[in-house]
């Protein structure tokens, strides 16, 4: 294929299009996607080539921005809902918690519910903590939802695209520090299958499972410990549910050790679920214990010195490669 680099935004912006001029019953809803391109101009120029009816502006009320996309989604229509930012989801709890990863489940099959919901977490904008806070791990204790959370263009297109394809509600989850980044994506039409992870680079010694925004932290760390000569494979789950638990154990029985690197909190994170698996399923090959690195259990601060204090970063990330190779079995 050939590729071309474009920006995360307008990897998203093509998938949006080409999947509105595929599929009639697309349309994009939300607030001032419309006229304007969106705040972060994901949606820019959808509105002046699809008219009003399949890019609708809608008044500030999550419930009902969530509410609608269910309705029309049971109704045949494939509605993508973008929420502005990951903290306004829990507005609209009722609809998102009670309603639509459950109708399929209670209605046995017969109402399918091939909604969307797009949103993005404030990483390293210093928003503040009620425009900052990433939970995906509330999500995966929901069962209904498939959750994509892709850190690069060429991811960023073709899970979106598989997921207004996708018969179940999906949580595509974007990540504002990462929208004017470029990364190839190929000009042909390509698909990425939700419940695929991705090894973004290989490596011997250690596994690092780094999600969304840290896995350009995990591979520009694992770069520079490779000129100590420690090779580390970096394993980006792509998807949280359906979840890729083959690529991720393959990778731990490879190495022998595992570095957890999350920008969500620490407690009852994503990593605790991932540091469990391997736990149960792939224990007799660890030839280390499990480091888990995330954000502090804090609301997210304001000030950037604290914030980034806040994060993990590469350097918590080089020192706990470093621990867990001290360690031999």
């Amino acid at each position: 294929m050939a590729a071309r680099e474009i920006t995360y935004v307008q990897a998203l912006n093509e998938a949006l299009r080409e999947e509105m001029r595929r599929d009639e019953r697309v349309f994009l809803m939300g607030e001032d996607i419309g006229i304007i391109g969106g705040v972060f101009k994901v949606t820019q120029g959808l509105y002046e080539e699809f008219g009003p009816e399949r890019v609708r502006d809608t008044p500030i009320s999550e419930t009902a921005i969530v509410g609608a996309a269910i309705g029309a989604a049971i109704a045949g229509m494939r509605p993508v809902a973008e929420i502005m930012y990951m903290d306004f989801l829990m507005c609209a709890g009722d609809q998102l918690i009670n309603h639509l990863p459950k109708i399929r489940f209670m209605t046995g099959g017969k109402l399918k519910v091939p909604a969307v919901i797009r949103t993005q977490y404030g990483l390293y904008r210093y928003a503040a903590a009620q425009h900052s806070q990433f939970y995906p791990a509330f999500l995966m204790n929901i069962p209904g939802f498939y959750i994509e959370v892709p850190s690069t263009p060429y991811d960023a297109k073709g899970l979106l695209k598989s997921a207004i394809r996708d018969e179940n509600p999906d949580i595509f989850i974007e990540c504002a520090a990462l929208y004017r980044i470029k990364g190839p994506v190929p000009e042909e039409e390509y698909l990425i299958p939700l419940g695929q992870a991705d090894i973004k680079r290989e490596g011997n010694d250690v596994t690092v499972f780094a999600l969304s925004y840290m896995v350009h932290v995990a591979l520009s760390a694992a770069k520079k410990l490779e000129a100590e000569g420690i090779s580390v494979e970096v394993v980006d789950p792509r998807t949280l549910n359906p979840f890729d638990k083959r690529t991720l154990i393959e990778s731990v029985k490879k190495t022998g050790r595992l570095v957890i690197i999350e920008p969500d909190h620490k407690t009852a994170g994503v990593g605790a679920e991932v540091a469990a698996i391997v736990a149960e399923e792939a224990y007799e090959y660890l030839n280390a214990p499990v480091i888990r690195l995330a954000a502090e259990d804090i609301p997210p601060p304001f000030s950037p010195k604290a914030y980034n204090a806040f994060l993990p970063n590469e350097e918590k990330l080089i020192n706990a490669i470093k621990k867990v190779m001290k360690y031999k079995r």
